[in-house]
């Protein structure tokens, strides 16, 4: 991508730019690499003119030492510049990857169109390319200007014999790339559509299997798939018959220099003789072979520059979040500000216009209808989502203004569908930190989670799979509820925790938040059940987006009661 004068480079090219020194390396090797390649013709031309005509077995011997010395030079410049452009590859991979997987995660919060972790796969395809034949033919393409020069010295008219097939070459690389462009493009988003509906589906095999909607599935997936290898083999197709030509120039351009040699032997205008004529066949085909591989590879190259093409979108689109300031350790203040928000990439609001304020050590409980805006709210809290206007403060300081990785061991966050991870019980429990073994088991006593985690095959170190497979909905709950309150952090949202869990499991809820009130951290909950209700302090009514009552638990519960007291009081309508 071409950079304006003054503009600021993409963080994709600066990350290229930064290994140009290795480049200018390759570029200087390949130089000579080059010139090498020019061994065999010259040995030819060396064996016909002094051996032939000497008869020496010595000057054979010494030509023949020093083409293998020459052969071994040659390779191993090869390999040097094969090396070190993997090593840009590697570096350009270590400046590019972490700020990728970031951009990636903040779009994917962001729940932007058309994000997957295929993009991760796009980084690996531009790394691949950096150090493969088709990026090495690249830069042997202008290379083959010495080629010409030779040939040039030979005579003028097989110079120009030679740029004639160059030219035509560039004209058939012009045209794959006009007409196999628009294809591979298509049938590189029919992949990835396809591939992302695969890896949805497989998400939920479960409900497809009980339901027997795996051939409906099949049926859609196909789809995408044949879509996807039409468009692929109508843009192979072209490219194969434009790489096919460019063979055949290829050939052609060979004989012709040949057949030209020979024409200007036998006029008496061509004074190298045989040899010479050989050595101008040989430097035409040398001349076209980058080109001939660059077309032959042109799939290739199309697949790398569009996987550029994305990563580098996603990188503009997610600038790079600030680190935040560094702040001491919160209390557990929080405080909400006239909140509107609305699901990332929607403009309808959910909640509007909430105000409250939680102390610390004190407990929270957010209860309502469906779709009334609790999750979005405990979303807010934990700086999930952005809210559209107003602000969310914890201690005073506004909750995005923190250092996300100082604020995030001082949060706990048990979602409403809780995720866990592949890995073991103690990984998931510690966050994938470091596990603090009496940390993890005083976690997981906290929620009640410590005895059916020793009876797991291998305890705390038991691999649980993806998505936690192997463990059933309640266990699932109390490992995530575990993983909230491990680090004794000082702010715990829980969004409905007690949706999968026995009657002994919400006596350990109970319990738990009874014992974290107790060591003064600030703990907010959604919830639909009263069971909880005992151990908050406040309760939160929302309905519509809207705070219809805030306020101390029992004098809320009063209003609230009063309220449907006086719902049923009222006379009702008699039908006619």
């Amino acid at each position: 991508m071409a950079v304006k004068p003054g503009d600021k480079p993409s963080e994709l090219r600066a990350a290229l730019d930064a290994q140009k020194a290795l480049v200018k390396q390759v570029v200087f090797f390949s130089f000579f690499t080059n010139l090498l390649v020019m061994t065999p013709t010259i040995y030819m031309l060396e064996v016909y003119d002094r051996v032939v005509n000497s008869r020496s077995g010595m000057t054979l011997a010494m030509l023949t030492l020093l083409i293998v010395l020459a052969y071994a030079v040659m390779e191993l410049l090869e390999w040097v510049r094969s090396r070190m452009l993997h090593e840009a590859s590697l570096k350009f991979d270590a400046r590019i990857a972490s700020r990728a997987f970031d951009a990636l995660f903040e779009a994917s919060l962001r729940r932007m169109p058309g994000v997957s972790a295929q993009l991760l796969n796009d980084l690996r395809t531009v790394r691949e390319f950096f150090h493969s034949p088709a990026a090495t033919a690249l830069i042997d393409v202008p290379l083959a200007l010495l080629y010409i020069v030779a040939i040039f010295l030979i005579d003028a008219a097989l110079g120009w014999l030679s740029i004639a097939g160059a030219l035509l070459q560039v004209g058939l690389a012009w045209l794959t790339e006009r007409d196999t462009r628009p294809p591979l493009e298509r049938a590189n988003k029919a992949a990835i559509a396809a591939q992302n509906y695969a890896a949805n589906s497989l998400r939920n095999v479960q409900v497809i299997e009980a339901m027997g909607m795996q051939g409906g599935i099949l049926r859609r997936w196909l789809t995408r798939q044949n879509e996807f290898l039409s468009l692929q083999a109508d843009a192979s197709d072209k490219a194969g018959s434009y790489a096919s030509m460019a063979k055949f120039v290829q050939l052609t351009q060979s004989s012709l220099l040949l057949g030209g040699a020979c024409w200007l032997i036998i006029a008496g205008d061509f004074p190298g003789g045989g040899g010479m004529m050989i050595v101008a066949s040989t430097l035409g085909v040398r001349v076209l072979a980058p080109i001939v591989q660059v077309i032959g590879a042109w799939r290739q190259v199309v697949n790398a520059r569009d996987a550029w093409a994305r990563v580098d979108r996603l990188l503009t689109a997610v600038p790079a979040r600030e680190p935040g300031m560094p702040l001491p350790a919160p209390r557990g203040l929080l405080s909400v500000e006239g909140v509107v928000a609305a699901a990332p990439g929607s403009q309808l609001p959910i909640l509007r216009g909430i105000s409250l304020s939680v102390p610390p050590g004190k407990a929270l409980a957010m209860i309502g209808p469906a779709a009334s805006g609790k999750s979005t709210l405990a979303r807010l809290m934990v700086g999930v989502w952005p809210a559209s206007s107003g602000k969310l403060r914890l201690d005073g300081a506004d909750l995005f203004a923190w250092n996300k990785a100082e604020l995030g061991p001082q949060v706990g966050y048990l979602p409403q569908d809780v995720e866990l991870f592949a890995g073991t019980v103690a990984e998931n429990i510690a966050r994938f930190g470091e596990p603090d073994g009496d940390a993890v088991e005083t976690a997981a006593r906290l929620s009640g989670a410590h005895e059916l985690i020793m009876a797991l095959p291998d305890g705390y170190d038991t691999d649980i799979g993806d998505d936690g497979a192997i463990l059933s909905g309640g266990m699932r709950q109390r490992i995530g509820l575990a993983r909230a309150v491990y680090g004794r952090p000082r702010l715990v949202v829980l969004d409905e925790p007690n949706s999968n869990l026995d009657e002994a499991g919400e006596q350990a809820l109970l319990q738990m938040l009874l014992a974290l009130k107790a060591q003064g951290t600030t703990v907010v909950i959604v919830t639909h059940r009263p069971s909880v209700l005992p151990a908050v302090d406040l309760i939160l009514l929302l309905q519509d987006g809207q705070a219809k009552a805030f306020g101390p638990r029992d004098e809320v519960l009063a209003s609230l009661q009063r309220g449907a007291q006086q719902a049923a009081a009222m006379p009702r309508p008699v039908a006619a």
